[in-house]
């Protein structure tokens, strides 16, 4: 499991007291959507590789946490950053529900307008409507009527999208509805970064099906998407082709798509490209609040943007007094709920967990992920004393050590 939030640290266990009884336990249920095309295990077993496949599935796995741990033991781990025992984690299960028709669906012109086949149109309305009762059977048991959508990066296998899912759900306080995005990720060898690259591409008509689909879900109040590394122009590229669209027949995106927190963390994303996605293309006007978590000691961004030679660098390096005039005035200007939090480790703000290339410190730097945590359970806004970031100027931020707590 991932390093305990400084937030977590000796706090009452009062954020799991309204916590439903079945999700009280040491197994931890998820949603998942994937175009990962679907394997067996030499037992048999359901498993999902990095092949990419031309329809969405959804379905439920079990993420187990701390072995043959009780749930108090578990929470009692889960609020001190010097564990007693290592709280390993496996999957239990998965469980494929239901699967949509291959993409892209059939279609004709009539009259100047794209007319889609009708027989798989109802295939894709059946397969959205079980996803429906699911999502709304699982919002039975949570007092919040949201939706988590967590989309992992480059390299990254079925597993270990769920595993960092059931982690930030967990310390969330395991409320709404969390969903594990899965991509076709993870191929081996040295093509394995341009591989996954044009997987992040290809999915992203994906993505962009299930947010119009929860979206419309009357039960469903706010949806919170958070991306990590190359998934986050995954996140960005769906967003930006939904907001578009949205925005085509005169209505607000930010209503239609209920988009509460976007949350960039660590993003693989050319600086000029975001630019003119996230502010050119009023992306970030289209959410509640915008986030972006970077750090310059990011080894595997630096990587990037050498063999890409990005000239004015990558938004997970974004610092600044990196930015043109032009580009700060606007963020300074602009009437976006937007934030960049800067995360510098040092030794007295370091990230504890294992993570050679200083890539996931989200999740494994203490104090960033107490920032993230904090952001997306309390809605607190930067600056504020539930999120005692110091301001940087021009809507930046940065993590001081130590944070959110000084004692």
């Amino acid at each position: 499991m991932m390093p305990t939030p400084n937030e977590a640290v000796n706090k009452s266990p009062g954020i799991y007291d309204d916590l439903h009884q079945d999700l009280k336990t040491t197994e931890v249920p998820l949603f998942y959507v994937t175009d990962r095309v679907p394997e067996r295990d030499d037992k048999g077993n359901l498993q999902y590789g990095y092949g990419r496949s031309p329809s969405l599935a959804f379905g439920t796995t079990v993420i187990n946490m701390g072995a043959d741990m009780s749930w108090e033991e578990l929470l009692n781990e889960s609020r001190t950053n010097k564990r007693s025992n290592e709280v390993p984690m496996h999957r239990i299960s998965i469980n494929e529900i239901v699967r949509g028709p291959n993409a892209p669906i059939p279609y004709t012109e009539v009259d100047g307008k794209i007319v889609e086949d009708p027989e798989y149109l109802a295939r894709r309305q059946a397969s959205a409507e079980k996803f429906r009762e699911a999502v709304v059977e699982w919002l039975d048991k949570t007092p919040r009527k949201e939706v988590f959508i967590f989309v992992h990066g480059f390299h990254n296998s079925f597993d270990d999208a769920a595993f960092t899912m059931a982690e930030l759900w967990h310390f969330l306080g395991r409320y709404g509805v969390p969903i594990v995005y899965t991509w076709p990720a993870g191929h081996p060898g040295i093509f394995g970064y341009t591989y996954d690259r044009e997987s992040s591409e290809f999915t992203v008509y994906h993505l962009r099906q299930l947010i119009e689909f929860i979206a419309s879900f009357p039960e469903v109040e706010k949806l919170n998407v958070i991306g990590h590394s190359r998934g986050t122009d995954v996140v960005v590229n769906s967003l930006r082709e939904l907001t578009i669209k949205v925005r085509a027949v005169g209505n607000d995106p930010k209503k239609e798509l209920k988009l509460h927190n976007v949350v960039l963390a660590a993003p693989d994303l050319d600086a000029q490209v975001a630019g003119q996605r996230i502010i050119g293309d009023y992306l970030a006007w289209s959410a509640d609040r915008f986030t972006v978590y970077a750090s310059p000691e990011d080894n595997a961004i630096g990587w990037s943007r050498k063999l890409f030679d990005s000239p004015s660098g990558r938004i997970g390096n974004l610092e600044i007094d990196k930015m043109t005039p032009e580009t700060r005035a606007q963020m300074e200007n602009g009437n976006a709920n937007l934030a960049v939090i800067n995360f510098f480790p040092t030794s007295d703000n370091p990230i504890t967990g294992k993570d050679g290339f200083g890539h996931s410190y989200f999740r494994n730097a203490p104090t960033v992920s107490s920032d993230l945590i904090i952001l997306l359970r309390e809605d607190a806004d930067p600056g504020s004393p539930e999120r005692p970031l110091e301001s940087l100027g021009a809507k930046f931020w940065r993590v001081p050590a130590g944070y959110p707590n000084f004692d």
